[in-house]
């Protein structure tokens, strides 16, 4: 059965870093990092995580951090793996606003990117998390109809017993104290469409004020591409589940971002309106 361990060349991953192969070789001679696996034939091989440490140095690199101590925090970060996709944006990127959002207003976030995904984006990865399988089923035709373009599809609920992978999208069931439980996701990861969405429930609800979430939501390749990597290390952890490959084009100019923004707010405002 395929295994969800996306692996990258070193030309690859210093295309998704900007960090060049010359310096990820000194990096790798000097400090022992990263440490990637090597094929049969020899060649270096990064996975999702590596790939985000070396973008972790690049940000703590601009940021004032010495390489030595740059190199350090990544390795720290690394050895623990996100288990909610909301707190771990929260902590790489504490500069994100975030929202007190209803359902209603978290349905019209994720509709807009599941729209502007399906309108724009070429072969996208796809990370949706529903909390409660109800919830997924409500939109199963939808997000079926979504995974039949994407690079690939998986999608979060407390699905009873083990779902059959060959499914589009792939169903990972939640352990009973995952925090995915409390949030609401929806990732659509491609260099032509990149935006994601990510909250957690408030908890003591009543019938009065509904369903609220604390929320981000952004379309910045960066951001998006963690997303990304923290639901694939979440999929593999708890299903083997198939690979999924990482996209590796030049992100956009920030013309195209602002466009992105631009489109995913209009398809709000108009879901909003209805």
């Amino acid at each position: 059965m395929p295994r969800f361990a996306p692996r990258l060349t070193i030309g690859a991953a210093a295309r998704e870093t900007g960090v060049n192969v010359p310096v990820l070789r000194s990096w790798e001679q000097r400090y022992g990092f990263p440490t990637p696996e090597r094929s049969a034939s020899g060649h270096r091989r990064y996975a999702a995580e590596q790939v985000e440490q070396i973008r972790q140095v690049v940000r703590d690199r601009a940021a004032g951090m010495s390489l030595d101590a740059a190199i350090a925090r990544a390795r720290a970060t690394g050895r623990s793996a996100e288990t909610s996709i909301f707190a771990g944006l929260r902590r790489r990127f504490p500069y994100l606003p975030v929202h007190v959002l209803s359902k209603r207003a978290m349905l019209a976030v994720s509709r807009a990117i599941e729209d502007e995904c399906c309108a724009l984006a070429e072969s996208p990865l796809l990370f949706g998390s529903f909390q409660r399988e109800r919830f997924y089923r409500q939109s199963e035709d939808r997000w079926r109809e979504l995974a039949r373009t994407a690079a690939a599809a998986v999608v979060f609920a407390e699905f009873p017993g083990q779902p059959s992978h060959r499914r589009r999208p792939i169903e990972v069931a939640l352990a009973d104290d995952a925090p995915l439980l409390r949030e609401w996701a929806v990732i659509c990861d491609a260099p032509d469409a990149a935006a994601c969405l990510a909250g957690v429930e408030r908890p003591g609800r009543s019938r009065s004020n509904g369903r609220r979430f604390e929320a981000v939501w952004s379309v910045d390749p960066d951001v998006v591409r963690d997303a990304a990597a923290i639901a694939a290390s979440l999929a593999a952890a708890g299903t083997p589940a198939v690979e999924v490959p990482l996209a590796t084009q030049s992100p956009p100019d920030s013309a195209s971002i602002v466009r992105r923004a631009t489109a995913v707010t209009n398809r709000i405002v108009a879901y909003l309106d209805e």
